[in-house]
């Protein structure tokens, strides 16, 4: 059977029944290593540098979602917090006015306004006194260790 192709070289070698490549054939002559003996080292490291670009591609792209996430869970916390505050401080003001409404029989109508007030100004003192405590020993914290 002649042979059809253009150029009249050999035909390439082909691959027997199961696929496989000819063992007969022999390996392809010079190859890049032959030519350039440090081009696969040069090849090796610029194929590093590549890589570790990508990861640090990808490392950067994957805190910037991390990041979003929680900007955005920061944001329904906080937004949710609030909520809570609001309804705690209507369920406290429920109190002052249900203590004044208890109170009124017994001292008069300004007489428990003045005692509900007053209650809570010596508890809002002693809170304000116990905060500017915690405050003091983190800058006393802050200042041992500069010196």
């Amino acid at each position: 059977m002649p042979d059809y192709s253009d150029d009249n070289q050999p035909a390439a070698s082909s691959p027997d029944a199961a696929g496989f490549p000819n063992p007969n054939d022999a390996p392809p002559q010079g190859t890049r290593a032959d030519e350039e003996p440090l081009g696969s080292l040069f090849d090796d490291a610029y194929a590093l540098y590549e890589d570790g670009r990508t990861y640090v591609e990808a490392e950067v792209a994957f805190q910037k979602s991390r990041a979003t996430y929680a900007a955005h869970e920061s944001r329904s916390g906080i937004v949710f917090a609030m909520a809570a505050l609001a309804f705690l401080h209507l369920a406290l003001l429920g109190l002052v006015v249900g203590m004044i409404i208890a109170l009124e029989p017994y001292l008069g109508a300004f007489g428990a306004m003045g005692a509900t007030v007053g209650v809570l100004i010596i508890a809002g003192v002693l809170f304000a006194l116990l905060a500017r405590g915690r405050f003091k020993r983190i800058t006393r914290a802050f200042e041992s260790e500069q010196t």
